[in-house]
């Protein structure tokens, strides 16, 4: 590495190391790599020189005092975010793979993040209630930190509900809830389920929800406690005693907040350098305004891939990191290898945004590969038509003749029979409005094609490849673009873990660097101390 040198100011004091081995900074890489132990600038002759050693106070083992003239300082991996984070949910690190519907994030890659001291969730968006179930029980076997996803289901509040059932009747103690717009009674019921005073008076709750959030109106609601309406119907359904409800006005719904920038699937691609300090700010609003024991706390997902996007989000004050289309690329993840290697060729340009299937008929959109697929204009033109016409019926026959060609490739009113059949055993009450209602009718047998579009991609149903549908951000194209010319361009290289130390490492990393060149104007370093490592070497620069 190349390194311009110029004398830098004078120094502010002696300081004696314990040893006079010291390093130019023309050979720092390692030094800076080594993020445990602080480096003392000094000047010899016209050089500015390293000293990693600590300081002694012992005279017999003090060498030639040496002036003092900057410091570089630990940066430990756990001392990046909330250190009260990582206690609270009994992990070591910061850092979260956020879920991602329909198991892809799987519970292989939950199990591996808790291993190695992180927080992984199971991806139940989309899951038969079945699955989940069994996943519960895979991952209460591994003894290991975890947790599961709630998705907010307008169309089908029952689905709602009765994965809560199940959560609670499990005892799963924490949930990552995602994509809603406003409280719903479920998720208060989960929240405030098992609530108690201890022996010290403190307010007590079982059950953590981390929120995921994109909109200031969405994390008022979390950041506040449960609305007095929800607690009265627990009451009056014998979920919550008055004495609970009393106590949850003293905590919030979510302690922990996930600001989710410009991410894959559901977002609403706000950029984190404006979205993050307008939370942080909220959250602060809102802990001075009710005081809660329990202090509120901001993460920060949605283009978080590289050490460069992760240090700056610690830097904004980001308490722990959320992970999501980077771990998609990665070996424990859900989905087929097809999909690995569309995603590990993927550019931060390669995306888009296609109506979702969950809140088809609100518009909601969700972000998308749009290279190799043609998904992303097949959704929108399902949803041009829907906004169109009133039902199936209505539909021109030019385009309905292309619709059972091209993108159901059979009769419309055989993929109601299925859609049918499905709901009867799902939800009855959607079939009876169907019937009821053809728009609605036709709304369903649309979400039909935006529903099974991921399951062909999670199995790599190769006929179907064109109709994929990949949910993804700009931050896959960011780390391929940081993974290139490393092992990590290997798509079967890509494991979870390893990604995350990386990115964790190189964050440690570059805040030393930064230390280092904001004293010393004239350091310079190029590429080669981010590259990305394999977890062996970073685990010796720890040691």
């Amino acid at each position: 590495m190349q390194v311009a040198m110029k004398n830098i100011s004078d120094p502010v004091g002696l300081f004696y190391p314990v040893s006079s081995v010291n390093e130019s900074v023309h050979n720092v890489v390692s030094q800076l790599r080594h993020i445990g132990q602080p480096l003392f600038l000094s000047n010899y002759e016209g050089e500015t020189k390293l000293y990693p050693n600590n300081l002694t106070a012992s005279v017999e083992n003090q060498q030639k005092a040496k002036t003092f003239m900057g410091m570089v300082l630990p940066c430990r991996l756990e001392n990046l975010g909330s250190p009260e984070f990582c206690q609270d949910h009994g992990i070591r690190y910061p850092y979260l793979g956020g879920s991602m519907a329909k198991g892809i994030s799987s519970v292989k890659m939950a199990q591996e993040f808790g291993r190695a001291g992180m927080l992984g969730f199971f991806g139940a968006a989309g899951q038969s209630l079945e699955d989940v179930e069994a996943a519960i029980t895979s991952l209460k076997q591994s003894a290991v930190p975890f947790g599961f996803n709630l998705i907010h289901s307008p169309s089908e509040p029952e689905l709602e509900k009765s994965l809560v059932e199940l959560y609670l009747h499990h005892e799963i103690r924490l949930i990552e809830a995602s994509a809603f717009l406003s409280l719903t009674l479920p998720i208060v019921r989960y929240r405030t389920h098992g609530i108690y005073r201890n022996e010290a008076g403190e307010v007590v709750t079982p059950n953590r929800v981390i929120a995921k959030i994109s909109r200031e109106e969405v994390a008022a609601r979390f950041f506040a406690p449960p609305p007095e309406k929800y607690l009265q119907q627990l009451i009056e359904s014998g979920d919550l005693t008055s004495d609970q409800a009393e106590m949850a006005v003293e905590i919030p719904v979510a302690q922990d907040v996930s600001v989710e920038a410009d991410s894959g699937g559901h977002t609403d691609n706000r950029p984190a350098l404006s979205l993050f300090p307008t939370i942080l700010a909220q959250k602060e609003q809102f802990q001075q305004q009710y005081g809660y024991r329990q202090k509120l706390r901001v993460g920060l997902g949605g283009g978080i891939s590289t050490p460069a996007s992760a240090l700056a989000a610690f830097s904004m004050g980001a308490a722990y990191l959320v992970t999501g289309s980077v771990n998609q690329a990665c070996i424990e993840s859900g989905t087929c290898d097809e999909v690995r290697k569309m995603l590990a060729e993927t550019r931060q340009a390669d995306i888009t945004m296609a109506p979702s299937g969950d809140m088809f008929e609100m518009g909601v959109k969700v972000q998308v590969v749009k290279r190799g697929t043609m998904f992303s204009i097949r959704a929108q033109k399902l949803y041009e038509l829907y906004r169109a016409y009133d039902s199936m019926e209505q539909l021109p026959v030019a385009e309905r003749e292309k619709l059972e060609k091209t993108f159901f490739r059979a009769p419309l009113m055989t993929v109601w029979e299925q859609t049918r059949s499905y709901f009867a055993v799902r939800d009855p009450r959607q079939v009876e409005k169907a019937e009821a209602d053809p728009k609605y009718k036709m709304a369903l047998v649309f979400r039909w094609y935006l529903g099974q579009s991921p399951v062909w991609a999670n199995r790599g149903e190769t006929s179907r490849k064109i109709d994929y549908q990949i949910w993804c951000g700009p931050a896959m194209g960011a780390f391929n673009e940081w993974a290139r010319g490393s092992f990590l361009e290997d798509g079967a290289q890509r494991k979870v873990v390893t990604v995350a130390y990386n990115i964790l490492f190189g964050a440690a990393v570059l805040q030393r660097a930064n230390q280092l060149k904001q004293q010393d104007s004239q350091f310079q370093f190029d590429s080669s101390l981010l590259a990305p490592l394999k977890i062996e070497q970073i685990k010796e620069f720890l040691s």
